[in-house]
């Protein structure tokens, strides 16, 4: 079954994909997730997101489109990026959640794919 792990990172986070003194550790440690991942031999695809200060929000109000700069919602901790993995059950993508970077610093969801039905 397909597991979307959805990471959620406060501002510092975002910050430290490009400082300098932080970049290598905060890369490096995905790098190595990433690779726990491969060589499980898991499908695994993803994403990784800009922060969210760089995203519009569209809203159809009455027929109108609404656009507002910046994320759906004002919190601390936004998401960062996510992972799409293929694991027997929601235990197995529960531990591969766990082993995420962000779940020592941020938070890492784990939401079921839902299958999309056929299309006409």
């Amino acid at each position: 079954m397909q597991y979307a792990i959805l990471i959620y990172e406060t501002e510092q986070a975002f910050g430290n994909r490009t400082d300098a003194a932080q970049a290598e550790p905060y890369w490096g440690a995905y790098q190595a997730y990433a690779g726990a991942l491969k060589q499980a031999g898991l499908d695994t695809s993803g994403g990784i997101l800009q922060p969210g200060h760089t995203g519009t929000t569209v809203r159809l109000k009455q027929g109108q489109r609404q656009v507002q700069d910046g994320p759906y919602a004002d919190t601390k901790e936004q998401l960062g990026g996510f992972i799409l993995i293929d694991v027997p059950d929601l235990d197995a993508a529960l531990d591969w959640a766990a082993r995420c970077p962000a779940a020592s610093y941020g938070a890492v969801e784990v939401r079921p794919v839902l299958p999309a039905p056929a299309m006409a």
